[in-house]
């Protein structure tokens, strides 16, 4: 495959990206004002959020396993959770929160802190 076949590729798959990204809002920009949207847009980031905590604290059972470090990823689970929630309340920023936090589990999994031996 030649490099203007791979380049023309990219360009498709980041055009058909952009366009699905765009898309709702260009629909959906005469109707920014509907109460059914603005419901929406104050309540499903949260809740979108709450489902990405209950999703990765799924397998969580400390008391399970007889310590805070059961199973594989235990304590560095519950350290970044807790990173996640005290730079939110310290700074509201969201997206700060998020690399903090995994950051620090990413850390913690990959130089081998607190794992079971």
């Amino acid at each position: 495959m030649s490099h203007a076949m791979l380049i023309l590729i990219i360009a498709v798959c980041a055009l058909a990206t952009f366009a699905t990204r765009v898309l709702p809002f260009v629909a959906l920009s005469r109707h920014a004002e509907h109460p059914l949207i603005l419901h929406l847009g104050r309540y499903l980031p949260p809740a979108v959020m709450l489902i990405l905590v209950l999703y990765a604290l799924r397998h969580f059972r400390p008391l399970a396993e007889g310590s805070l470090n059961g199973g594989e990823n235990g304590l560095p689970l519950l350290l970044a959770s807790v990173t996640v929630v005290m730079l939110h309340l310290w700074r509201r920023n969201a997206l700060l929160s998020i690399i903090g936090g995994t950051g620090l589990y990413m850390a913690m999994i990959q130089l081998g802190w607190f794992m079971p031996g």
